[in-house]
Formats: C-alpha cells, sequence, structure tokens
C-alpha cells in the first residue's frame, strides 16, 4: 500500500489503510504494533489537512492509545476530532456510527485516567450522541463507558447504569451484529459480578465466561482478555477457591504487564490479584501482594496518571492493614478517602467509606 499510494500520490488511501490495520493489530492484542502505527497515522491525517478523513479515522488510534494507557494522545485525538466534528455527530461516519460520540467517550476516559476535570460531562453526552446512532456506536460507547470504567472504580454499578448497560444488549440482541452483542454481554458480565448478590454476580460469572470464548474462538478484541479471566478467577476465589484462583490471576497480570509499560488493564487487575492474596494470607501472600504493588508503582507511564496513584493508596493502605500497622493503614485510607472525592471517583469513593 505504502508503495501503491507512493507512486500514486494518493496519501488518504494510505491512511485509510492504516487505520484499518491499527484496529487489526488491536483487536489482536498486538498492541505496542498498534500504538507505533496509529501514532503514524495520525500524522499522516494531520498532515492531509481533511477534517472528514480526521473525524473517521481517528477512533482506531484512540483505541490502540487507550489500551496503552498514553491518556495524552488520546486526549490529543479526542479532542481533534471534537473540534474537526463542529458539533455533527454523523461526519467521518465511515468506520463507526458518530465518531463525534466515542471522542467523547474516548475524551472523558482519558480525563478521568490523568485526574482531569470535566470527565462525567464527556460520559454522559458520549453516551446521549450514541444511542442515536448505529447500534455498534451504542454498544462501544457503553462498553468503554462502564467496561472499563466499573472496575477502574470510577463508575458504580448502580441500578440506572445497569438499566443503560441492559439496554444496550437488548438494542445490539436486536441488530444481529455479532461484536455488537459481544460487547453489549461482555459489559454486562463485568457491570453483574460488581454487584451485591449472588444471582447477579453468578450471572455476570457465566456471562464473562461465555463472551471469553466467543472471543478466543473470533480471535477479537484479545486485549479484553487478561481482566475477564482475572474477574473469572475472582468469582472462584470468592466461593473460597483462592488456591485454583490466584495462579489465573497471577498470569493474566503477568501478561498485561509485559514489557514493564503500564496497559489499560495493569491498575485494575492488580488490585483484584492484591486483594485476594491479602484475602488468603496464606504463607508468602503479603511479600507477593507488596511486590505486586510496588510493580505497579514503577511500570512506566506518563505522568499524572491519578487512576494509578488513587489504587496505590486503596491497595497500600490494604497492605498496612494486613501487616497490623494501624498508623500507616489509616494515613493510606485517609488520603485514599480524600483523593476518591476530590476525584470523584464513585467506585472508590464507596470502596473507601467501606474500609474501617
Amino acid at each position: 500500500m505504502r508503495e501503491l499510494c507512493a507512486a500514486a500520490g494518493d496519501k488518504a488511501s494510505l491512511a485509510i489503510a492504516m487505520a484499518g490495520l491499527v484496529m487489526d493489530h488491536a483487536f489482536r492484542d498486538r498492541m505496542r504494533e498498534a500504538s507505533q502505527l496509529a501514532s503514524e497515522a495520525m500524522a499522516l491525517l494531520e498532515s492531509l489537512g481533511d477534517p472528514t478523513l480526521t473525524v473517521g479515522l481517528a477512533y482506531p488510534g484512540t483505541y490502540a492509545k487507550g489500551e496503552c494507557a498514553e491518556w495524552s494522545d488520546v486526549a490529543r485525538y479526542s479532542q481533534a476530532v471534537i473540534d474537526q466534528a463542529d458539533g455533527d455527530p454523523s461526519k467521518g461516519n465511515f468506520m463507526i456510527g458518530s465518531p463525534l460520540a466515542m471522542a467523547f467517550t474516548s475524551r472523558g476516559m482519558a480525563r478521568y485516567s490523568l485526574g482531569r476535570p470535566g470527565w462525567q460531562d464527556d460520559l454522559r453526552h458520549s453516551l446521549v450522541m450514541a444511542r442515536s446512532a448505529d447500534p455498534m456506536c451504542y454498544a462501544t460507547a457503553v462498553s468503554w463507558v462502564y467496561f472499563c470504567g466499573i472496575p477502574a472504580g470510577v463508575l458504580e454499578p448502580e441500578e440506572s447504569a445497569m438499566r443503560e448497560i441492559e439496554d444496550a444488549a437488548r438494542i445490539a440482541e436486536r441488530s444481529s451484529d455479532d461484536l455488537a452483542v459481544a460487547l453489549a454481554r461482555l459489559t454486562l458480565g463485568m457491570a453483574l459480578v460488581h454487584r451485591p448478590t449472588d444471582p447477579e454476580r453468578e450471572r455476570g460469572q457465566k456471562l464473562l465466561a461465555e463472551v471469553r470464548d466467543e472471543f478466543l474462538r473470533g480471535g477479537y478484541v484479545q486485549a479484553e482478555l487478561p481482566i475477564v479471566n482475572v474477574y473469572l478467577a475472582r468469582e472462584r476465589a470468592r466461593h473460597g477457591d483462592h488456591d485454583d484462583a490466584i495462579p489465573l490471576m497471577r498470569s493474566a497480570v503477568d501478561y498485561v504487564f509485559r514489557g514493564g509499560q503500564l496497559l489499560l488493564w495493569s491498575v485494575s487487575s492488580t488490585g483484584v490479584l492484591v486483594e485476594t492474596l491479602l484475602d488468603r494470607g496464606a504463607d508468602g501472600d503479603l511479600a507477593e501482594a507488596q511486590a505486586a504493588i510496588e510493580r505497579l508503582a514503577a511500570a512506566r507511564a506518563e505522568e499524572g496518571m491519578a487512576i494509578r496513584e488513587i489504587w496505590l493508596l486503596r491497595l497500600r493502605a490494604l497492605l498496612a492493614r494486613a501487616h497490623g500497622d494501624a498508623a500507616a493503614y489509616e494515613d493510606f485510607r485517609d488520603r485514599y478517602r480524600e483523593t476518591a472525592k476530590t476525584l470523584g471517583f464513585e467506585g472508590h469513593v464507596a470502596w473507601a467509606e467501606a474500609m474501617p
């Protein structure tokens, strides 16, 4: 494609091809390649100065950069789409129904990950706009908002959120779009395993297992498999099967730390592993939990990663309590509570208030 487009002087076609390859890399969990190619594709789009192409082709780049936790790039790409779409939800809709809706979604995610204000408005705006687009766009927006936001502790699976997720699942099923259905079911499963009742959590576990198997058979959305495996293992541990669950978690968490760089699921998956180790409390578990916390703290990432910092406060508080260090526990707990309130992270606020 490079040779053909260079010979024809057709940079626009090259940008389209690159966007497609970014998405293919990302779906197959080749995130380093996806991120590098996304940078090149976005630079090419900027050089073309075509607003419609930029709006339409930025979506794969924001997805790849988000999976790599490169949130400043996500914020920049999203802002470019918002500016150049000029309020038109359908502009550049040759890949997804409303690129503008997805740009608000990704900007909101970047903002909360970096501790910047305005993320709540972005997420609300994106869901309203995506609902008026096509089922795939709505399912994707709901997935990015809740599948990412709930395990991160940014959002809670409250009743209104559950209604919206269930609604997105019904709309996706009526569309007969297999990927839209899978994304909606994935999001519903993740939300359900964070609910308080056993029947809800068991339904969520079943959904996550079914979608995981579907992704494995289809060979797509591979980057989400580690976090799904972590939460499936957490449900096994919740039923008392710690000894089988923890090796599964450990393997998944090791995988998302490949290369030593912080990836999208590194933070919340570490949180689940540490909490499960502390809950079991066998020989060596506290030492392994501390090592996992330090790996999270040391992983390469851009400055100001608020989502990592709030999790570190939580996990260090839990570790201090497990060690019987009351003074350190109270210090970390109080800082954790204050940070959660300052950032407006609903899940963390609830988790912090539940800490004795």
